[in-house]
């Protein structure tokens, strides 16, 4: 059995080793706080109006929830509350805001349950309700709609459907053409994906709903159209109303939801260590692990990891996707929007960063900016810009990397990952 006081000051000295700048006294009243035993797993704050898990609770901050909210008006999936009704979450790093100096993209989950006679009644208004809704936000001052996922091919994967898919209806997929209603009767993974826009910050985001569709019948039975009802350690709920419809609906998760909840997280860890290298998203992923199994000392490293200065590359992920979507042809997200959050990242990184690594970084940067010059709404980027990009996301990784490697516990844990088969 090892000292909890021991194993902290190993903690502190690893952080001081490697440059991270670890608040002692926050880190041992958090170590407090996710060790303490509870009869009630799921925390309100009154004041702000948000609920979830009590562990997901300790690191969310409600200092963007404004902001969040009124993304969520754009998100939200919404049907007549005669046979539906939603509780509508943050989840990712949107949900982590107290230690996530620099979030990334605005992730929204939503459970959204359904009162049918029938599951195939169901199906079909979960198809009526997505499409009014795709329709309803397609475009406007601060959004645009990017694609919803809705069905699987018969390998399994997503379908994947652009406006004018949903317009016609139809689309072609590797099985053959997939009618819209179809698709619905077995809606796998549901997603819609937007672009916003903060004019106040002068940022643009993506932003994503997953939404975990349920099916209540007649007798009360609650059973997931997808098969599988998901958890709830990593959301933060953005309306205390909505917690008579949560707790509805989580009353049928699984008891081994915890433990199948952090197998399917270390999937993904496998995944971005292995098949998918990227040291940033494992970080993540590997903090939800530790802090939900009982590694906090592991979970408490990275923690004060996400908040050091240097994380604000995280950033650079939603912006390349942004880029990416802002390059698809068709597209009327504003390029030069683009070309001023790359610029307002090299200022940050200035004032962030220090040394070499600064100088490193904020070249690659401004490479990335130098190609945006030449750049159009709606043109298929350069092979100069992807150069750019690539260029970036290596500098993200090996910061992830070297800082993750240099614990030899978290060392241990991501050899075993990489010794082990990735996800597909």
């Amino acid at each position: 059995m090892t000292d909890p006081a021991e194993d902290l000051q190993r903690i502190i000295e690893s952080a001081k080793r490697l440059g991270v700048e670890l608040d002692e006294t926050d880190t041992v009243a958090w170590l407090t706080a996710i060790a303490a035993q509870s009869d009630d797993d799921i925390s309100v704050d009154a004041e702000s109006g948000t609920f979830g898990h009590r562990v997901a609770m300790l690191d969310f901050s409600p200092r963007d929830l404004a902001r969040f909210r009124k993304i969520g008006e754009i998100v939200e999936l919404t049907g007549d509350p005669a046979v539906s009704e939603g509780a509508l979450a943050l989840s990712g790093s949107a949900a982590q805001s107290k230690i996530q100096s620099f979030p990334g993209d605005a992730d929204f989950f939503q459970r959204f349950n359904i009162r049918a006679d029938t599951r195939e009644e169901a199906c079909a208004l979960l198809a009526r309700f997505l499409k009014e809704k795709v329709l309803a936000f397609t475009r406007g001052a601060t959004y645009q709609f990017l694609e919803a996922k809705l069905g699987s091919t018969k390998s399994g994967a997503p379908i994947s459907w652009t406006l004018a898919d949903i317009e016609a209806g139809v689309i072609e997929t590797v099985d053959g053409p997939v009618r819209w209603e179809d698709a619905a009767l077995d809606p796998g993974w549901v997603k819609a994906d937007w672009v916003v826009t903060d004019p106040e910050r002068g940022k643009l985001s993506n932003a994503s709903n997953v939404i975990d569709v349920t099916w209540e019948a007649p007798n009360g039975e609650i059973v997931a159209l997808d098969g599988y009802l998901d958890t709830f350690f990593q959301e933060v709920y953005l309306d205390a109303e909505d917690v008579p419809t949560f707790a509805k609906v989580v009353a049928h998760v699984s008891d081994d939801a915890l433990d199948d909840y952090v197998a399917q997280l270390e999937g993904e860890v496998r995944k971005y260590l292995t098949k998918h290298l990227n040291y940033g998203k494992a970080a993540k992923r590997m903090y939800n692990v530790f802090r939900l199994s009982g590694r906090h000392h592991d979970a408490a490293f990275v923690r004060e990891l996400f908040d050091e200065p240097t994380t604000i590359l995280y950033q650079v992920w939603s912006l390349i996707v942004t880029l990416d979507n802002a390059t698809q042809p068709g597209s009327s997200i504003p390029i030069d929007d683009v070309r001023a959050q790359s610029d307002a990242l090299v200022l940050e990184v200035v004032k962030s960063l220090e040394g070499d690594e600064e100088t490193e970084i904020v070249q690659a940067l401004q490479h990335l900016s130098r190609t945006l010059e030449s750049q159009a709404t709606g043109e298929e980027r350069t092979a100069e810009v992807t150069g750019a990009q690539a260029q970036v996301v290596n500098l993200v990784n090996t910061f992830f990397h070297d800082k993750l490697t240099a614990m030899p516990t978290i060392k241990d844990y991501i050899d075993l990952m990489q010794a082990e088969p990735a996800a597909h």
